[in-house]
């Protein structure tokens, strides 16, 4: 079968779709790729046919700022993320959309794989269906789809329990429907309109979801919040990790099982000051002679990461995942949704710090499924090493075995029913007692 997988030019939405081709690969399918150029050799190093989007769409999102250069100036919140959405994903559906026909005209794929960022099929979806093949979208974030209580996506909001958070959880979503649903819907229509299609009645995050032939997420269906979803939706778990991405560190053996191992990283795309969690991270644990730091940068350079570094750090530039999850005791993340779910899926207790992009609602899923601990903020602070929300007064108990997670429902009946035999390990059963 000819599969085109399509994919929003960012590492987040990437690496998940390239785990997906290199299985469909295996399996003796005919996979091409398209995405943005500066990510042409990890899909071509799977061994798929890669097409570049054309002008327009062409973006390495490892940095929005090149794409909307006007974000560096916006401080973050509702404006921040509107200008966002419609620089960077609504401006791009035409040449996005261009771009699979181009494509489709020399690879006449059978099926097309998109993330629920490319909105560039929207045109496709809403036209005649006849004239295209099957779509199917993997949820490489958070379930974009409306909730019940009334809260808005991307708030960070738990889910509603009472009626007086309900009523806020209203309140807030007319806010962002006034300042980001809105205008950017307008935007949207605007634009489908020229294309002969359209208009949509709903957010579009929604419509992806909502017109999707298939909608796979990448999760295990207790770690979203329960409501009720189209047929669309299928809950599918992570992909598998794909190996040797990066070679083992030099300092490798250490991991020998003689130091509980606490794994810290800030991702792939909110890694630009690594003061906001893997310094405050390393500085907390300095003084903890039975825990090994490691941190990853996450492709950038490690000499970014502030220093001193203390001497129970190891840091790297990559590292290879399948080798180093087996060996974490603790992972303390920012909330980047394919490495939160790699991680649950070995039964790593987790520690999240992020606000921006989708960690709020990412991290919210941490707390309210009990698989671990949200800080709810993008910088723990080292003065507040005392404290028992910070890094450290969480991280030595649970790496040491000795934390009793919280005494709620979502530790007890709703924590994720975890992805292979690692979910039942002795480390994952004890860091629970």
């Amino acid at each position: 079968m000819k599969i085109l997988i399509a994919s929003t030019p960012a590492t987040g939405h990437l690496n998940p779709l390239l785990a997906i081709g290199r299985f469909l690969i295996d399996e003796g399918h005919e996979v091409a790729f398209l995405s943005g150029s500066a990510l042409r050799s990890p899909i071509e190093r799977i061994g798929a046919t890669f097409y570049a989007f054309p002008a327009g769409a062409d973006f390495d999102l490892r940095d929005f700022a090149t794409v909307a250069p006007e974000l560096k100036t916006i401080p973050p919140g509702l404006e921040w993320f509107r200008v966002a959405m419609e620089r960077i994903f609504v401006d791009a559906i035409p040449a996005q959309h261009r771009g699979m026909q181009q494509v489709l005209q020399d690879f006449p794929a059978e099926i097309i794989v998109g993330d629920d960022m490319l909105f560039g099929v929207l045109p496709m979806l809403l036209g005649p269906r006849a004239e295209r093949p099957p779509i199917a979208l993997c949820g490489t974030s958070f379930l974009h789809w409306r909730r019940e209580d009334g809260a808005p996506n991307f708030a960070g909001l738990p889910p509603a329990t009472t009626q007086a958070e309900r009523d806020d959880c209203a309140a807030v979503y007319r806010e962002h429907d006034e300042h980001l649903y809105q205008p950017v819907g307008d935007r949207l229509n605007r634009l489908l309109q020229t294309m002969g299609v359209g208009p949509l009645s709903m957010p579009m995050f929604d419509s992806v979801v909502e017109f999707a032939d298939a909608y796979l997420q990448l999760t295990v269906p207790s770690f979203e919040f329960p409501r009720s979803f189209p047929s669309s939706v299928h809950f599918v778990g992570r992909p598998p990790i794909i190996p040797d991405q990066a070679p083992p560190p030099p300092w490798a053996h250490e991991l020998d099982g003689s130091r509980k191992v606490v794994l810290v990283t800030q991702g792939t795309l909110a890694n630009h000051n690594f003061g906001l969690l893997i310094g405050p991270t390393l500085a907390a644990l300095a003084n903890e002679p039975d825990l090994l730091v490691v941190a990853t940068a996450g492709g950038r350079p490690v000499d970014a990461i502030p220093g001193p570094i203390p001497a129970n750090a190891r840091l790297s530039q990559y590292l290879p995942f399948e080798w180093i999850l087996p060996k974490v005791d603790v992972f303390v993340t920012n909330g980047g949704y394919g490495s939160v779910n790699q991680a649950m899926s070995f039964g790593i207790p987790l520690v999240t710090a992020g606000l921006t992009e989708d960690k709020a609602d990412v991290n919210a899923r941490v707390a309210w499924s009990g698989v671990g601990i949200n800080l709810a903020t993008k910088r723990p602070r080292r003065s507040r090493c005392a404290k028992p929300s910070a890094p450290c007064s969480i991280v030595r108990p649970i790496a040491r075995g000795r934390c009793r997670w919280p005494t709620n429902s979502a530790s007890s009946t709703r924590g994720p029913k975890f992805f292979g035999s690692s979910a039942t390990s002795p480390r994952s059963r004890s860091t629970r007692q």
